[in-house]
């Protein structure tokens, strides 16, 4: 670090001052009452043991406050000095105590700031890797299992062996698929997915999701229902990615939906330049202190039943960053046992 010194003299020159009187003052009345000298000699004496005293403490308080304390708070800067991204560590030394505790105590509270930071970052990055172990771990240690027992000779039998075959195929399969996620959302985080701009009809869209996620819906007879669908609604944004989050957010109300439920989407106005896209369902919904991290990777809310309905676990998050790509907002309301609601808005243009 490279040192440089800002001097500052307040402290020598009102202790210089306050020595200068005090020594004055004693010296005059030695002279006046001790002595018994006039006061003609007693003022003119006083006033050039006041200059003196003055000049001398100065000289002397100066000097030795500046090396008792640059020696010391220099020590201080040295130990920071490794921080060389801290604007402490690169500030002119002081002398200035005012001014020395109140750059310490803002970088404490920086400092300490930071560290609570990457607290938070540890803990979510111990979480995460644990998520993804956990993932990756099932679906493996399945088509170990199936292979292991193939092996073991029960490959012999045709009907076993396509029965096994298929079901290690659907273990690689989630793999696959959570490896994919997490691919994409690895991309979006760090802007290396690009997205591909045009304008489309979003009505048109959700229809064609209806009908891929139809057969999933019939499983638990949910039904889907696009509220307004009378007339195209054209927004500008990235067809095949607005595509998956339209699914994802309809996957997640099957999956969370109950029995014989019903799930709505509806596209409205939001403002002059934006609509927004609503899905909303009648399902269990989602306890509020669970709501804040509804779009981390990996979190679920119902930790046994939302594995063994599948997923990456990575849906939300997704969703989010792509919306969030194209610079709009996504928005989260749900009453726990009563349902939930998903929005998110989009970019509109004018009717073709």
């Amino acid at each position: 670090m490279k040192i440089s010194f800002k001097k500052n003299y307040r402290f020598a020159s009102k202790s210089a001052f306050f020595s200068g009187l005090f020594a004055s003052l004693i010296g005059m009345l030695l002279l006046k009452y001790l002595f018994k000298l006039e006061q003609e000699i007693v003022l003119p004496f006083g006033f050039l043991l006041f200059l003196f005293t003055i000049v001398f403490s100065f000289i002397i308080l100066q000097y030795r406050a500046e090396r008792f304390i640059y020696n010391r708070i220099k020590k201080i800067y040295d130990d920071v000095a490794l921080l060389e991204s801290s604007p402490f560590a690169n500030q002119p030394i002081t002398t200035d105590m005012e001014t020395l505790s109140r750059k310490v105590k803002k970088f404490a509270a920086d400092k300490k700031l930071e560290i609570e930071m990457l607290q938070v970052r540890e803990e979510y990055r111990r979480e995460f890797l644990g998520n993804v172990s956990h993932e990756l771990k099932t679906p493996l240690f399945t088509v170990q299992g199936y292979i292991d027992t193939l092996l073991d000779g029960a490959m012999e039998d045709e009907t076993i062996l396509k029965k096994y075959l298929k079901r290690a195929e659907k273990g690689v399969e989630r793999l696959i698929y959570i490896v994919e996620d997490l691919d994409m959302i690895t991309k979006l985080e760090s802007g290396e997915l690009h997205l591909e701009i045009s304008e489309f009809d979003i009505i048109e869209l959700i229809q064609s999701v209806f009908d891929l996620l139809e057969m999933k819906a019939e499983k638990k007879k949910i039904k889907f229902h696009l509220e307004n669908n009378d007339a195209p609604v054209y927004v500008r944004g990235d067809k095949g990615k607005l595509q998956q989050v339209i699914q994802n957010l309809l996957v997640n109300s099957i999956k969370y939906g109950k029995e014989g439920g019903e799930t709505e989407v509806s596209v409205m106005n939001f403002t002059n330049k934006k609509i927004v896209v609503r899905v909303t369902d009648n399902g269990e919904g989602i306890e509020q202190q669970n709501i804040p991290r509804l779009f981390e990777r990996f979190y679920r809310v119902n930790k046994s039943g939302s594995r063994s309905e599948g997923g990456s676990g990575l849906g939300l998050a997704i969703v989010k960053h792509i919306v969030e790509a194209h610079k709009q907002k996504i928005y989260v309301e749900s009453e726990f046992g009563v349902g939930s609601e998903f929005s998110f808005t989009i970019e509109k243009v004018k009717s073709k």
